[in-house]
């Protein structure tokens, strides 16, 4: 995909078309719009929602999105939702290895899997997470949901993104955001694909603000690309397209492909980010900050300072505190933690925490680096040092992540994690 064209820039007005004189000059709603196109605007914010927030785009497309048979329900698979009460939630550390590819032919929908979610995503609040395991690509299967927007982690493999607006191409150390109700399909540019996927029912991620500071750092706004119009003008056969609504799944039949848009201008716009442009903030004398220094994306909620989740990264950096401990220090979080690790190894964690793995340390539950990271780094010689094999991010979200019944019971959980910590000595001397 390496014709791909993108604009640069995060949450700016956008205009785009995919042939010459298809978008109107001057107005958004014609009469008659150019090239017999319909005109369709969709809104990603109430309309009253104050400019600075509000979130829309207009588009002219083939065929509007009416044009479809009524959706029945189906399946939900290992797709899970609120109220995430399948279970008891276990106030237990909890860790998991990669989950295995799929033997046989799978594509994105049918090899998405829910490990835990919170809140409530009828008031838009809350977060499901998700991993997902393909071997096949998505041709004539589209996919949207109602309840949130979708931000990519992939972790194995390359994907294309065919969306109503546009093409992003992502390779493992990049991350796209798919905002609520656009449409897409997942192509795989490999054999296989596998990753982690946050549905972020709440507030639409954005920068979050940099206080002291300054204004510049962490993740840059030039950095986040957008892409710009490519239809798909296909109608015959038939079209599948899956919905996630109210946390259950729903499909229908289109005669014609829904990522018919021709041209676009707007706001509400799916976009993708470089995590290796992530400019980090750090420490240059003793202790290190809060982990929120890392945040890339942030979802805020009503509450001043508390965030819906944040996407937290932990790149290669430099390590250069005097004496100070550098990894990650024991913890108890009002917070809740599932980490993710995309590839390399995660200063705070030996063994065990694998590319594909992830983890969950829900709120006060102890967690920090285990028995052989705290020895090796409370006697480590503290020069200079560079993380550079390492790429591992978190989602942290105020509400308690409730894992499925899948992730409780899958091989795939480790239940010995615990004993990681088993072997912290007792040094204390009075």
């Amino acid at each position: 995909m390496s014709d791909l064209h993108y604009f640069s820039g995060f949450g700016n007005e956008f205009a785009t078309e995919a042939i010459p004189n298809a978008l109107p000059i001057g107005q958004n709603a014609p009469q008659k719009a150019p090239h017999g196109l319909y005109t369709e605007q969709l809104s990603g914010s109430p309309f009253t929602a104050p400019r600075l927030l509000n979130r829309r785009t207009w588009t002219y497309r083939i065929r509007p999105s009416v044009m479809h048979k009524p959706y029945q329900r189906i399946p939900n698979g290992l797709v899970r939702s609120t109220p995430f009460n399948e279970i008891e939630t276990p106030p237990n550390q909890l860790r998991w290895d990669p989950l295995p590819l799929p033997d046989a032919p799978t594509d994105f929908i049918d090899g998405l899997t829910t490990l835990a979610g919170n809140g409530d995503s009828s008031v838009h609040s809350g977060v499901a997470i998700h991993v997902y395991a393909a071997t096949k690509s998505m041709t004539d299967r589209f996919f949207y949901s109602a309840d949130g927007e979708f931000l990519f982690v992939p972790q194995l493999g390359s994907i294309v993104l065919h969306t109503e607006l546009g093409i992003l191409a992502l390779t493992p150390g990049e991350i796209a955001v798919i905002p609520r109700g656009i449409k897409f399909r997942v192509e795989l540019s490999e054999t296989q694909a596998r990753g982690y996927l946050l549905e972020n029912y709440g507030q639409p991620l954005r920068l979050p603000d940099l206080g002291p500071i300054g204004a510049n750092g962490l993740a840059n706004s030039r950095d986040f690309h957008t892409p710009h119009a490519a239809y798909d003008d296909r109608d015959n056969g038939t079209f599948q397209v899956i919905a996630k609504f109210l946390g259950n799944l729903w499909a229908t039949d289109f005669d014609h492909s829904p990522l018919d848009v021709v041209a676009w201008h707007g706001n509400y716009v799916p976009y993708k980010y470089d995590l290796h442009r992530f400019n980090c903030i750090n420490t240059v004398s003793f202790d290190h900050p809060d982990p929120s220094i890392f945040t890339v994306l942030t979802s805020p909620s009503e509450i001043p300072g508390t965030a819906n989740v944040d996407f937290v990264l932990f790149p290669p950096r430099w390590m250069v505190a005097e004496h100070t401990f550098r990894p990650p220090w024991f913890h108890r979080n009002f917070m809740n933690e599932f980490m993710g690790l995309i590839e390399g190894q995660y200063d705070a964690k030996a063994e065990g925490f694998v590319p594909g793995g992830a983890s969950l340390h829900n709120c006060m539950s102890g967690h920090g680096p285990d028995a052989e990271t705290f020895e090796r780094a409370s006697n480590a010689e503290l020069k200079p040092v560079k993380l550079s094999d390492t790429l591992a991010f978190m989602f942290e979200t105020r509400f308690v992540c409730r894992p499925t019944k899948f992730a409780m019971d899958t091989a795939s959980l480790q239940h010995e994690y615990y004993t990681c910590w088993q072997t912290l000595k007792k040094n204390f001397h009075p």
